[in-house]
């Protein structure tokens, strides 16, 4: 059966529903208000390189090309840390395998992105991806001028707006359905109209966020505290492969392509390395939260 720790989130979500005056069950954290299946363990990341060289052949989906530096293009940065960070987190995070959204120059919708991180039950969703800022409009002379702003530099951790969250419920309730048991009349479960399926709905749409935004600042300190570069923070951001994967999920931002010295950064081994390893401390620190609210 497909995605078994929501199935067993739904379950025990439903005993405490029912029993709640009678039993306490280890399944709420009240410290990091997130809910927990009891004994759940983080087994699936999902690891998603931003955009790519060419889209395929009559397959249709949004794409783009991403941004661009003097001398490297961000689909080509982006597709080298996701390598990298899989390998080390296959060798580092014990228990964890990583599937990743694509592993060529050859581009992936945005759609089909979050369709492979539902498909293969992925526990968080880390999407890959380099900044840049837009060019400055100057005037000289009368006439109106295009002028590279290279000001910006460091990195950036987006989650989904509030306004995305009907999206992401409609991507969750397709997953419920899919989960549940056909009944004895032929109809599935996942009832919109039903008040329990209402309830474990929000609890779940709350669980990915507060989940998606403490992980974002998990990275974040690590960038910051251990590495020493410059944030923007966390920010909220209407990301559509953020919404749509049923899950924990941040964009991160890893710098400014755009800023000569970020992009020097980016491209280097030591840089690349210096995210990546950040990157595995975050989830390691997340993983161990988590699995321990579950015991």
């Amino acid at each position: 059966m497909k995605n078994k720790i929501l199935k067993r989130l739904i379950c025990t979500f439903s005993l405490v529903l029912i029993s709640f005056s009678l039993f306490s069950f280890p399944l709420y954290n009240f410290k990091n208000d997130t809910l927990t299946s009891s004994g759940y363990k983080l087994k699936t990341v999902i690891i998603d390189a931003g955009h790519g060289e060419y889209p395929p052949p009559g397959v249709g989906g949004h794409y783009s090309r991403g941004a661009s530096g003097s001398y490297s293009n961000e689909r080509d940065v982006t597709l080298a840390i996701a390598l990298k960070l899989q390998t080390a987190i296959e060798k580092d995070v014990a228990g964890v395998k990583v599937v990743l959204t694509r592993s060529t120059p050859e581009d992936v919708s945005w759609e089909r992105r979050s369709e492979i991180a539902n498909e293969n039950n992925g526990d968080i969703f880390i999407s890959i991806h380099c900044n840049s800022l837009p060019d400055k409009v100057e005037y000289s002379h009368g006439r109106r001028i295009h002028v590279p702003d290279r000001s910006g530099k460091g990195v950036l951790l987006l989650v989904y707006g509030f306004h995305r969250t009907k999206e992401e419920e409609s991507v969750i309730r397709k997953k419920l359905n899919e989960d549940e048991a056909v009944d004895e009349t032929g109809n599935g479960g996942g009832d919109p109209n039903d008040p329990t399926t209402v309830i474990l709905m929000n609890a779940i749409k709350t669980k990915y966020r507060k989940q998606s935004i403490h992980l974002a600042d998990l990275i974040n300190t690590e960038f910051v505290d251990h590495d020493g570069r410059h944030s923007d923070g966390v920010i909220e951001q209407g990301v559509l492969v953020l919404c749509h994967s049923a899950m924990p999920s941040v964009l991160v931002e890893t710098g400014f392509i755009n800023n000569p010295d970020d992009e020097a950064y980016l491209n280097s081994e030591s840089g690349q390395d210096e995210i990546v390893a950040s990157l595995v401390r975050a989830l390691t620190n997340y993983k161990k939260e988590v699995e321990d609210a579950a015991e």
